[in-house]
């Protein structure tokens, strides 16, 4: 018998301090960089997006993947990339932790159009009341405290 999976998933995760560092420019560049390495590890991307200080990834996770490895050879890669090609001049790092969020494939096309107009959304409602948002979607316990 063959392996059957549909693993979508919604990644975030920010800069170091939430630090306003991925200026425009060179987002798209640091998108497809971060692209290949989800191609790499036969994840499938659905849509990459972010603002200044964090991102917004919706993707296919292979089976074979863990969660925690895969969002450490994002955050270790790109962070390399990022500081050998001089993309953005005020990054440092990337924070400590992530959010890993599960979705039905029903909620695929609404995902990818949230996060399409995160540069609009993010007009109304700051990254921290969005994370804690998420949190409470999916019922994941946590003290405020700990995650700022």
């Amino acid at each position: 018998m063959s392996t059957y999976t549909q693993l979508l998933y919604q990644l975030d995760f920010s800069t170091k301090e939430r630090k306003p560092a991925l200026t425009k420019p060179n987002r798209k560049e640091l998108y497809k960089y971060l692209w290949g390495i989800l191609k790499n590890k036969n994840c499938h991307l659905y849509r990459i997006n972010g603002v200044e200080n964090h991102l917004h990834i919706i993707t296919h996770i292979h089976p074979t993947i863990g969660i925690s490895s895969l969002i450490k050879d994002l955050k270790t890669s790109s962070s390399r990339y990022i500081k050998e090609k001089q993309l953005f001049s005020d990054f440092t790092n990337w924070q400590d932790g992530y959010g890993a969020f599960s979705y039905s494939i029903k909620a695929k096309d609404r995902l990818i159009e949230y996060v399409k107009n995160q540069e609009e959304h993010h007009k109304e409602v700051s990254f921290r009341e969005e994370y804690i948002a998420l949190l409470k979607e999916h019922e994941i316990e946590f003290n405020e405290r700990y995650l700022f």
